[in-house]
């Protein structure tokens, strides 16, 4: 065999091309080194790819994340970027670079791959993660490291998410949504509300955020229902501001007027992402609903006049708020506010559909010291009785306090701006009020006058 061996070195040193040479020692180590990673080597690896078909591969986007709070000194390359409103720099891992990572006491190396893929149109770059660890751990990366990859990638990109507030773009044959970044600046500690009230909306809000296994063990879709109520200027839309800056969740605002019937409406709820705030405004005014009972259309009415008369029902709208189309998502808010509560259909009030009812009342003593704190950055002065005094005698919003506080003089001026706005408001109060008891005495004397008629007639009569 020895022999045998050198005989067909000498024959290919001496007869084979160079080239030829090379390739069969090449191919003869890979044969070698396959043989020995198989049989011999402890190595495992992992290969996370960054597409799964034409979709996103959720465990490639979330080990990228993850990995660039992993770069430590010992790299030599990385990647860097940052988009024009972003406020940080963008750092992630560079191909080819070796990333190290220990879990559980189990080390972990991750190096970033790329290869040029060719078709017939176009050359693209496919990319995906090879994750190295010995195999003897191969239960503990399938089956705690990545999904705790996963669940801290989905942490860190809801905190560094940029807010956004969507509304519907409307077009002839659907409505789609389309979305603005959603800079408002309000937040629980500005916000112009009843303490004793912001106090309870906050811990209902930090409770349901937190109670996903509840939800899960009870057999209800993951959702809050909040209505607002009160007149308007006292702080519904900054409230749900407040609310969307609290909970870091995106908005969707949803005008019913412009939804043609009860399966677009569906199809809305499925687009909405989780971990957001539908808003339904002004409830009472914005559609008129249908009684439940008269859901259905005539049967006697044409089908083309069916079609274009559809409209969102009062039954539709109950079943996208608390039917099987609302646990098409998790962790949602629904609000819906109102002007008018007592308009409002009694189905829509009850608990499960609208579980909190808000009040949003007109401005308090203690809602103006919030107001004075955020525009004039005072928690003191020595008209404060005075202005109390007026603001508990009047009907007055926030948003007409907020409008004299924003005057561009010293606060002495501006304070005693707000004392002669809510003497004014007094006195037309009280012409109001007195014109209101004479009208109703009138009535009162013109109804005495109408019976003692109708005595002198009837007595005439017999």
């Amino acid at each position: 065999m020895a022999e045998t061996a050198m005989l067909a070195r000498s024959l290919v040193r001496d007869y084979l091309p160079e080239e030829v040479q090379h390739y069969i020692s090449y191919g003869f180590r890979c044969y070698v080194r396959r043989c020995f990673s198989r049989y011999i080597s402890t190595e495992m690896t992992i290969t996370i790819e960054e597409f799964e078909g034409f979709v996103h591969n959720e465990v490639f986007e979330a080990a990228k994340a993850y990995l660039a709070t992993k770069i430590s000194p010992s790299n030599k390359k990385i990647k860097v970027s940052k988009h024009e409103k972003e406020k940080n720099y963008n750092v992630t891992v560079e191909r080819d670079e070796e990333v190290v990572d220990t879990f559980n006491g189990v080390h972990f190396r991750w190096v970033l791959r790329c290869r040029n893929v060719e078709s017939k149109n176009q050359n693209s770059k496919l990319r995906s993660f090879e994750l190295n660890f010995h195999k003897r751990f191969k239960g503990i990366a399938l089956e705690s490291y990545l999904p705790f990859i996963v669940k801290r990638a989905t942490l860190m990109k809801q905190e560094k998410k940029k807010l956004k507030i969507f509304t519907l773009d409307k077009s002839w044959y659907s409505n789609t949504w389309t979305s603005v970044t959603l800079d408002h600046p309000s937040t629980f500690k500005t916000l112009a509300m009843d303490s004793d009230v912001k106090t309870s909306v906050m811990e209902d809000l930090d409770k349901f955020v937190k109670r996903s296994d509840y939800y899960k063990r009870v057999g209800k879709a993951w959702k809050r229902g909040y209505l607002l109520y009160g007149p308007p200027g006292t702080g519904k839309s900054s409230l749900i501001a407040a609310m969307a800056n609290h909970l870091n969740f995106d908005i969707y605002d949803l005008e019913l007027t412009a939804v043609r019937d009860n399966t677009e409406l569906r199809k809305l709820l499925i687009a909405t992402a989780n971990r957001s705030i539908l808003v339904v405004e002004d409830i009472d005014c914005s559609i008129k609903l249908n009684n439940r009972a008269t859901d259905d259309d005539d049967d006697d009415e044409p089908v083309l006049e069916k079609s274009r008369n559809r409209k969102v029902t009062l039954s539709g709208l109950l079943n996208f708020i608390d039917g099987l189309w609302s646990s098409c998502g998790e962790e949602r808010i629904i609000v819906f506010t109102t002007n008018y509560k007592e308009k409002l259909d009694p189905a829509l009030l009850r608990p499960g559909r609208m579980d909190m009812h808000i009040h949003m009342t007109y401005c308090t003593p203690s809602t103006f010291k919030v107001l004075a704190s955020n525009y004039l950055e005072i928690k003191e002065h020595h008209l404060f009785s005075k202005i109390e005094q007026g603001i508990e005698a009047i009907e007055v919003t926030p948003a007409d306090v907020a409008e004299q506080l924003m005057r561009n003089d010293s606060v002495d001026k501006i304070l005693e701006g707000l004392i002669e706005f809510l003497e004014v408001k007094k006195k037309i109060k009280n012409e109001h009020a007195n014109a209101k008891k004479e009208e109703q005495q009138v009535e009162t004397k013109e109804t005495t006058t109408k019976k003692k008629d109708s005595v002198v007639k009837k007595k005439r009569k017999d």
